[in-house]
């Protein structure tokens, strides 16, 4: 193990295995038909609620070796886990890449982009390498970051914003899966709901993707409308 990797192992945790056990325990078949309901993979999972986890990753604090311990479990709440006690600043670019190949379930594609991959330095080139791949999850990943750096990366100029617009109106619909299609509407919604700018950019974005012969665009410029318009008088 590296020196970087033995600094950043220091609270003591108890181990994977220890960890696992006790995600075990607090699991029930109650929680896994509700995970399954939701659309949640649950070929690897306990069946433990994220209210559960989350007090075990106060507890446990940034761990980036524990964290990637957890994730090679490839159980469903090991993954929750790992995603919040992973340091973003010590995640490298290939650990970012092949958790993104890994990735299986919305929800743990939703959790890396919202609480780990947005709050790396290398957020921005990844959310445009992944949105730009096949895999479905991957490229719903791209978007997902898009959505969320949308919301936090306060200091990022509208230009970078309006690049994805202009991505997501010439090809980032047409044949798209049902996650993508989800992840660009993620996108185009919070985008425009950045700033007034970027708010009408976005509105005619979406009337260009509802008028779309692809019936997965159509969809996204729908849904979003229904949403933007709400904030504008912006008639397009």
């Amino acid at each position: 193990m590296s020196p970087k990797r033995r600094e950043a192992r220091r609270i003591p945790s108890g181990g994977p295995s220890e960890l696992l056990i006790e995600l075990r325990a607090l699991g029930s078949p109650a929680n896994l038909a509700g995970l399954t309901r939701y659309g949640i993979s649950t070929e690897n999972a306990y069946g433990v609620p994220d209210t559960a986890i989350r007090p075990i990753a106060r507890r446990l604090g940034r761990d980036h070796a524990l964290a990637l311990e957890l994730w090679d479990t490839r159980i469903r709440e090991a993954r929750v886990l790992a995603i919040s006690v992973a340091d973003p600043a010590l995640m490298t670019s290939r650990e970012m890449d092949q958790w993104a190949v890994q990735i299986h379930s919305w929800d743990i594609c939703d959790g890396c982009a919202v609480h780990l991959f947005r709050k790396s330095p290398l957020a921005w080139k990844k959310a445009w390498t992944w949105s730009r791949r096949k895999p479905e999850f991957v490229r719903r990943l791209g978007f997902a970051m898009f959505a969320t750096l949308a919301v936090h990366d306060k200091a990022a100029p509208d230009q970078q914003f309006v690049d994805v617009l202009d991505f997501i109106q010439k090809n980032a619909a047409n044949g798209a899966k049902k996650y993508e299609i989800k992840g660009v509407n993620w996108a185009l919604r919070q985008i425009g709901k950045r700033n007034p700018r970027l708010l009408r950019k976005a509105i005619a974005v979406s009337r260009r993707l509802a008028e779309s012969d692809d019936a997965g665009a159509r969809w996204i410029g729908k849904d979003a409308l229904r949403e933007l318009l709400g904030r504008s008088t912006y008639s397009g």
